[in-house]
């Protein structure tokens, strides 16, 4: 029997379940099938811009455990796939819209006893089951919190994000900040190295495609491997921004 991941983004075991959005490459399917992981494919908001239509980490949020907050356009639609799974779906207050920062609400990072985001923006639900739960909510400029930080564990993280980066560094979280650039994202410059990237089980972290293009790519495979994470690459192709693989179930 499958259980839910209690602490978002950071599975105790090897997953079984993720969250990606519904237009990810086949090859990039094909290989979590083959590593024994479900797909739970979003939906597309049409509200939103194409490149982050389908994206996960924009659509919804993993509070932890069976809690998931999702963004009321895409409700109907979208509930009962996570219903089906043993999912308690809670409907968010902030509708999504096109352009920054309303497309925010949900992007949300949760690592351990933290939430981090800019919280004027937050979804309202959000901020009360976490107030709820006494999880610490803490304020920074960077909207898109999710997307921008890849967890490596309960204590580290990567991020091209200066200002994120020194946030994080106060409240003892170790991040490698690494130079942006060379991640595909269509329509815009480059996508965040969140994007690409979510932990399969409690040791191995996938990626997309291939990392060996990124700048710092030496330098993350260091830390990578000072933290005890082995890297599982899901594709043969450049790495791409899909807006996070969000695990949810082991």
């Amino acid at each position: 029997m499958e259980k839910f991941i209690n602490i978002p983004n950071i599975p105790e075991y090897t997953v079984k379940t993720v969250a990606i959005d519904y237009r990810t490459d086949i090859e990039i399917i094909r290989t979590l099938n083959e590593l024994g992981i479900e797909t739970i494919k979003t939906v597309g908001c049409k509200e939103l811009y194409d490149s982050i239509q389908g994206h996960p980490d924009i659509l919804m949020h993993h509070i932890g455990g069976n809690a998931i907050v999702l963004a009321p356009n895409i409700y109907e639609d979208f509930a009962n796939k996570l219903i089906k799974k043993g999912f308690a779906v809670t409907k968010g207050d902030t509708w999504l819209s096109r352009n920054y920062p309303q497309n925010i609400a949900y992007n949300v990072l949760r690592i351990g006893e933290y939430a981090f985001h800019n919280l004027k923006f937050t979804d309202r639900q959000i901020r009360i089951i976490y107030e709820n739960m006494n999880i610490k909510m803490i304020n920074v400029n960077q909207g898109y919190s999710k997307c921008s930080v890849c967890v490596v564990n309960e204590k580290s993280v990567i991020t091209s994000d200066k200002a994120f980066s020194r946030k994080l560094e106060k409240h003892g979280i170790e991040t490698l900040l690494i130079k942006p650039g060379d991640i595909k994202l269509e329509g815009f410059n480059y996508g965040f190295i969140g994007g690409t990237a979510g932990l399969v089980s409690n040791f191995e972290l996938a990626f997309t495609g291939y990392v060996n293009n990124l700048k710092d790519y030496k330098r993350i495979m260091e830390f990578l491997d000072l933290k005890g994470i082995a890297v599982k690459i899901l594709s043969s192709k450049k790495i791409i921004d899909i807006g996070s693989i969000i695990p949810l179930t082991y």
